[in-house]
């Protein structure tokens, strides 16, 4: 082998390697794969007393930037703070007003995702 093959190995390599590393932070849901930054939202806290509790179950969620739009999207909700926990593919959303769960889908699907069950756990 000559300089130029080595040297073009060595180059294909390091693409493999870094190529396994980006598909590994994807398939543990690390990666800002949709667009957008992966940084976590700011947390958004309610005044008043919680009524109640839903458990929103969702579909297609698979990294932190879709966490992220979820979030956001039902925390826009007047009375409702929304946690995504993104490896249960589910929210957890308190409420100081009771939410419908027609806001709720309407909010996921804004975000560009599918409810699959909502439960709720009045307090």
């Amino acid at each position: 082998m000559n300089g130029g093959t080595i040297l073009i190995l060595v180059i294909l390599a390091g693409i493999v390697v870094a190529a396994a590393f980006s598909g590994w932070k994807h398939m543990k849901g690390e990666g800002g794969c949709c667009g957008g930054s992966p940084d976590k939202e700011p947390r958004k806290t309610l005044d008043g007393k919680i009524v109640a509790r839903k458990i929103v179950r969702i579909e297609g969620m698979h990294c932190q930037n879709c966490k992220n739009n979820v979030e956001r999207q039902l925390n826009r909700i007047d009375g409702a703070s929304a946690q995504v926990k993104l490896k249960k593919h589910m929210a957890v959303v308190k409420m100081t007003r009771m939410v419908s769960d027609e806001e709720l889908k309407a909010a996921v699907a804004r975000a560009d995702f599918h409810v699959t069950d909502i439960t709720c756990e009045e307090v």
